[in-house]
């Protein structure tokens, strides 16, 4: 690993993935595709080394747009952007973005842990779960958009039938059948997630800046500083928060199709379920961002458990992976630890590495993205604007995606001028065509009988799970009414 080819690899990766994390609308499955002709030429340790690094890099850089301008950079930062935004509006960028850089990497380490530690034991469980498992789970994220909103739970759940419905738009679906397209070919394929999320959180801020005479036009002007300062206090504060955030990340990064973005949801709605002070959620409290935060960067390393010891892909970035894997000899299955230990060994002490490495060069990004908050308003939101249109045409070179991401961001304006929260709207487009798949799958497998959701012992355990969390309202209603009586 100390060999300079490898350490230039880590090092060039790391600064590339910080620029693409930040940037909105590029992802950091992005950044590992761009870096796939770059593998062409590298040895098989530093072509697995960029790859690593980079995807680290920029989930945690996603985190920078968030925070500073209520723009995600990535999908994974989209769950807790509002709060990292609301403690910005108040004056605590720095500890908002601090404590995503620490608990990130922090979520990092864990999971690069429980990989190395325990890859073959969770993988087994992981590949224990069928449609009936995964119908559940989406439940359960679809769940936490209810939960983790603030205002009124009502408008919640309108929001992510908002999403739901917007992810119904298309073909893609098992029926295969062209849904909402109303006779347009660009509908066909669906409505592409990155235009919705730029257009509800970044357009929407610029459309409400455009419009506003009541509030400040200034973004607080308290700069960043001292990013590390109470960091410490944090950990001793909220360490069952970071430690259940790395965990359930590591478990859900593990399988096969969920991602960093559905561990981020999962565990800020945990957060807030679990939190002895829920009604600061959404106000700008941290510990939401605490345990989303160290969620994602686990989920990064628990991908990598089915992917190395069966070859099946934990999400979007380690299917690429597995790609350049087999491109370089190195052939993923339960045999790869006999058969090439220096190179696994070699891939997990990088994943320590550039794990570390987010501390100086998370800490230089924030520093150079500090500026922003001193930039006027009235110029900096039609750069933001432009940015978009950039971000949201790249994604497909098409014009037709700049006109969802306008429409979106009306929108998200409309709604929240209501007060109708848009994360469950995100949330509905993210899970939406996986819940339907599932649901659709686990049917045509029972042939139409319900209690088969409950017969197999992992998803029994969830559907009880999520049945509890729908129905914990009316049981705290009643036993309130009960003990008032008495």
């Amino acid at each position: 690993m100390l060999d300079p080819l490898v350490l230039g690899a880590v090092l060039a990766s790391a600064v590339f993935g910080l620029f693409i994390g930040a940037v909105p609308g590029l992802t950091a499955t992005m950044a590992v595709a761009l870096l796939v002709p770059v593998t062409f030429f590298l040895p098989p340790l530093p072509a697995i080394a960029c790859m690593v690094t980079s995807t680290a890099m920029a989930i945690f850089a996603g985190d920078v747009p968030g925070a500073l301008l209520r723009i995600p950079g990535t999908p994974a930062s989209a769950a807790y952007c509002d709060e990292a935004y609301a403690m910005t509006r108040k004056g605590h960028a720095e500890t908002a973005l601090g404590a995503g850089l620490v608990f990130s990497a922090i979520g990092g380490l864990f999971g690069t842990t429980v990989l190395a530690v325990a890859a073959p034991a969770l993988a087994a469980v992981a590949l224990e779960f069928s449609s009936f498992e995964y119908f559940w789970l989406v439940l359960l994220g679809l769940s936490a958009a209810v939960f983790v909103s603030p205002g009124r739970p009502l408008k919640a759940l309108v929001s992510l039938a908002v999403g739901l419905l917007v992810a119904t738009v298309g073909f893609e679906n098992p029926a295969a059948y062209p849904r909402f397209t109303f006779g347009s070919i660009e509908l066909m394929s669906g409505v592409q997630l990155i235009p919705v999320m730029i257009g509800m959180f970044a357009v929407s801020e610029v459309v409400r800046y455009a419009t506003s005479i009541d509030r400040p036009l200034e973004a607080p002007a308290t700069g960043i500083s001292g990013i590390w300062r109470g960091q410490g206090r944090l950990l001793r504060a909220y360490p069952i928060a970071w430690l259940r955030g790395s965990a359930v990340g590591t478990l859900i990064g593990a399988l096969p199709g969920a991602g960093a973005d559905i561990a981020a949801w999962i565990s800020y709605g945990i957060s807030k379920r679990f939190s002895k002070t829920p009604e600061k959620f959404g106000t700008g409290h941290i510990e939401g961002i605490i345990e989303a935060g160290a969620a994602n960067n686990a989920a990064l390393s628990g991908a990598w458990i089915p992917a190395l010891v069966f070859g099946i892909p934990g999400d979007s970035i380690t299917a690429i992976v597995i790609g350049v894997l087999y491109l370089k000899g190195v052939n993923p299955g339960p045999t790869i630890f006999l058969e090439n230990p220096q190179t696994i060994y070699a891939v997990l002490m990088i994943f320590f590495l550039s794990n570390l490495l987010l501390f100086p060069l998370g800490w230089a990004l924030i520093k150079a993205a500090r500026n922003l908050l001193r930039v006027p308003r009235n110029i900096l939101m039609p750069v933001i604007l432009l940015f978009c249109v950039v971000g949201a045409f790249a994604i497909n070179n098409s014009v037709f995606d700049v006109g969802v991401m306008v429409a979106f961001g009306l929108l998200a304006y409309f709604m929240e001028a209501n007060g109708f929260p848009i994360a469950p709207t995100i949330l509905g487009v993210v899970l939406g065509g996986m819940l339907e798949q599932n649901v659709v799958s686990s049917l045509i497998k029972a042939g139409g009988n319900p209690l088969a959701f409950f017969e197999r012992p992992i998803a029994a355990a969830l559907g009880v799970v999520t049945i509890f969390i729908w129905l914990s309202p009316v049981i705290v209603r009643l036993l309130r009414r009960r003990a008032a009586t008495t």
